[in-house]
C-alpha cells in the first residue's frame, strides 16, 4: 500500500512539473527593473510572483558581484538552507525507512501469497506497529518530494527568464543554452557539468540505501535469519526519477544542470549530517 501511494505521488508530481514548467510566457524577461506588480497583476500566476520572481531577482542581483555561475550556486545553497527545516523530518523518515526495510521485508515475506482480508489486516497491523515502535510516519518520507518539486519548477522558470542568465555566459557560452546544444557547438565543459550532475544525482539518491546497508553490516545476524532484500519497486522508482531528471536536464538550460549538481551535492552533505546527528544518535 505504501509503495502504491508513493508511485501515485511520484507520477502526479511529474505531471505537475510538466504542466507548470511551461506556464510563463517564453518571451518574458525578469530584470532588476521589473516591478513585482507586473508579476502579481499581470498575466502570470501567484506561483511566478511569489516564487519565480524572487529567485530570478536574486540571480540578477548577485551576478554583477560573483558572475552568473556562482550566483546560481549561491541561490541554490540559499534555497537548500531555507528549506532544510522543512525537509529534515521527511529526510529523517526516509532514512529510517531505509534502515527499517529489512524488518518490513520480513513481515511481507511472512504473509507472502496470502490474499485474504484477515492476513492483509494482520500484515498492516504488524507494519504499523513497527512504524510506531520506531516513531516513523511512512508518509512523512514523501514530504521532501513535495517540497523539492515546486522549488525545481520555480528555479527552472527563474533561469529561463532571469535577465542575468539570458545575457551572461561561462567561457563565452550562455548558460541559457542546453547540453544538447552544447554538443552541437563543441562546448564540452557544459557536457562535463551535465555528467557531473548525473553522477551526483545518482549518489544522492543511492546514499540512504548505502548508509542503511553499512549500518546493517555492523549489526549481528541472528542464527537462521534470512537476509531481506529490497523490493523491485524501490529501484524502479529511483531509476525512473533519475531518467526523468537526465532527460529534462539534457534539453533544459545548462543553468539547470548546474543547479541540480549543486543541489545534489548539498543533499549528499545533508544526508550525512542527518545520519550522524539524528539517526545514529537516536539509535544509541
Amino acid at each position: 500500500m505504501t509503495r502504491l501511494f508513493k508511485n501515485k505521488k511520484i507520477f502526479l508530481s511529474l505531471i505537475v512539473l510538466l504542466g507548470l514548467s511551461g506556464c510563463m510566457a517564453t518571451d518574458l524577461i525578469i530584470s532588476l527593473d521589473t516591478p513585482f506588480s507586473d508579476m502579481w497583476i499581470g498575466s502570470n500566476s501567484w506561483f511566478e510572483a511569489l516564487f519565480v520572481y524572487p529567485l530570478a531577482q536574486a540571480l540578477n542581483w548577485l551576478t554583477p558581484f560573483v558572475t552568473v555561475t556562482f550566483a546560481i550556486v549561491l541561490v541554490t545553497l540559499l534555497v537548500k538552507l531555507l528549506t532544510f527545516g522543512l525537509t529534515v523530518k521527511s529526510t529523517v523518515a526516509s532514512q529510517k525507512m531505509q534502515t527499517l526495510q529489512p524488518e518490513l521485508n520480513k513481515i511481507q515475506e511472512k504473509y507472502k501469497g496470502k490474499t485474504d482480508n484477515e492476513s492483509k489486516m494482520k500484515m498492516s497491523q504488524e507494519m504499523n506497529g513497527l512504524y510506531a515502535k520506531h516513531k516513523i510516519n511512512p508518509f512523512g518520507a514523501i514530504g521532501t518530494m513535495f517540497i523539492q518539486f515546486p522549488v525545481i519548477i520555480a528555479m527552472y522558470q527563474a533561469v529561463q527568464h532571469a535577465d542575468a542568465v539570458k545575457n551572461s555566459s561561462l567561457f563565452g557560452y550562455a548558460l541559457s543554452n542546453s547540453p544538447q546544444n552544447a554538443i552541437a557547438d563543441g562546448q564540452w565543459l557544459f557536457i562535463v557539468i551535465f555528467l557531473l550532475m548525473g553522477i551526483s544525482q545518482f549518489v544522492s539518491m543511492k546514499l540512504p540505501t548505502w548508509l542503511a546497508k553499512a549500518k546493517a553490516k555492523k549489526q549481528p545476524v541472528r542464527l537462521g535469519e534470512k537476509a531481506a532484500t529490497k523490493g523491485p519497486n524501490t529501484d524502479m522508482m529511483m531509476y525512473t526519477s533519475m531518467g526523468m531528471i537526465l532527460f529534462f536536464a539534457f534539453t533544459w538550460p545548462t543553468a539547470m544542470s548546474l543547479y541540480w549538481f549543486v543541489s545534489s551535492m548539498a543533499q549528499i552533505a545533508q544526508t550525512y549530517y542527518i545520519q550522524k546527528v539524528y539517526i545514529e544518535k537516536e539509535a544509541v
